[in-house]
């Protein structure tokens, strides 16, 4: 997938260029198309990172629609300065995956990149919470169902998913269950891929009994 940063500064942040070397940045993707590498071939290989300053929803929506118009299998990643719910929840309804913090680090970027390459939706752990919360009032599942979930997991995958589900960051599990926090990632990568959760979000759903 090639990186493109959708800005009005003039160069990358330092810790865009950290994540992803070869990537690109530009401040009007009209004729984008003319300026990619000759070797990008398939707009699914597109994924853009949106930098949202001062800019309106309004705004935000019209620079999303255009985008996957013009790149219809392209991914839109969302990073604002100053992230809220009501503007996350409007950018994720027009069409972008992941919102998140322009300043996120370097191995966040790459971190929300993978969850968005597996199909998955990438939000603020404030706003992941939340959505958590709300949407695990309306969904639930038989109990048998998903204690026949669990049971795919090792002990140790099982105690990390529970908590995950629960809405809690990495670093809270860690901390809850006194391990690392990359032992959590690599408990949380297995879980998602044995029971085949794209994010977190789903795997709450997943595993919310009624």
């Amino acid at each position: 997938m090639q990186d493109i940063f959708v800005s009005t500064l003039t160069e990358r942040l330092s810790h865009w260029v950290d994540a992803f070397p070869e990537s690109k940045i530009v401040a009007d993707f009209s004729n984008l198309a003319l300026k990619l590498d000759a070797t990008t071939d398939g707009n699914d290989e597109l994924v853009f990172w949106l930098h949202v300053n001062q800019e309106g929803s309004a705004w935000l929506s019209n620079m999303i629609s255009n985008i996957t118009n013009q790149f219809k299998f392209a991914k839109v990643i969302v990073l604002a300065n100053a992230p809220n719910q009501a503007d996350c929840f409007s950018a994720l309804s027009t069409g972008a995956v992941g919102y998140a913090h322009t300043y996120s680090s370097a191995a966040m970027l790459s971190e929300i990149k993978t969850v968005i390459g597996h199909g998955g939706l990438w939000l603020g752990q404030e706003l992941l919470q939340r959505l958590i919360e709300t949407s695990t009032k309306l969904v639930s599942n038989q109990p048998a169902y998903v204690d026949g979930l669990l049971a795919q997991l090792t002990s140790r995958e099982r105690d990390v998913a529970i908590e995950v589900a629960k809405g809690l960051s990495n670093k809270e599990v860690a901390r809850v269950l006194n391990i690392t926090e990359r032992t959590v990632k690599a408990h949380l990568a297995a879980t998602f891929e044995r029971l085949g959760a794209k994010d977190r979000l789903q795997l709450a759903l997943m595993l919310n009994k009624r």
